[in-house]
């Protein structure tokens, strides 16, 4: 069948509105790289959590970070969670990188539901980052360096993850738009390929 015969270079196509590949090697290496990077930090942050090192590095702020990091707000939201927010934050960062390396440079297409769970591990680790950096200043008093980093890291990645996940949502809803089946569009959002669905997406390389 056609749908079945698709040339390699046709999987690095760029898709509109941009002039590149969203779901290309070079566009998520560098989120990969980045998330176990802010990983790596995390879990140092976690380390000093468990007391395990008796002190955070932190250049700026000296003591600070420790303030932080056993503040009535981290053992609060431990209580809650159960897990340090440090070690929710290794437990993201490494989602996000073995995510981002999952699946084809076509994957926007061949797995949408992959593409969405990289960004509902992406986008709200962001802005959940934000909002615990502002809680620093705002509840505690005080400003750990480290964790500062690790949410302009976030925020970084939520930019650079937007651009694969948002072709994928168009792909799944021009789906939709132009055939109303919820059996399609079922079959789209699991990569499941038919001559229909290559159609959608071939409609929306920037070749085309």
């Amino acid at each position: 069948m056609n749908h079945q015969k698709t040339l390699v270079g046709e999987l690095n196509a760029a898709v509109k509105p941009y002039s590149y590949n969203p779901s290309a090697w070079e566009q998520r290496i560098p989120i990969c790289v980045l998330a176990f990077v802010a990983a790596a930090i995390s879990a140092h942050l976690s380390m000093f959590q468990w007391g395990l090192i008796d002190s955070p590095w932190d250049p700026v702020f000296g003591e600070g970070s420790k303030v932080v990091l056993k503040s009535s707000t981290a053992e609060n939201m431990y209580m809650f969670l159960g897990i340090h927010d440090a070690s929710l934050g290794v437990l993201a960062y490494l989602g996000d990188a073995v995510l981002g390396l999952a699946g084809s440079t076509r994957r926007w297409q061949y797995r949408p539901w992959m593409v969405i769970l990289f960004g509902i591990d992406v986008i709200p680790l962001g802005i959940v980052s934000a909002i615990l950096v502002g809680l620093q200043g705002l509840v505690v008093g005080s400003w750990c360096f480290l964790c500062i980093v690790t949410a302009v890291l976030s925020l970084i990645l939520v930019y650079w993850a937007w651009d694969e996940v948002r072709i994928s949502v168009t792909y799944l809803w021009t789906v939709w738009k132009q055939n109303r089946s919820w059996r399609l569009l079922w079959n789209a959002f699991w990569g499941i390929r038919t001559e229909e669905l290559d159609r959608v997406a071939n409609s929306m390389l920037a070749s085309a």
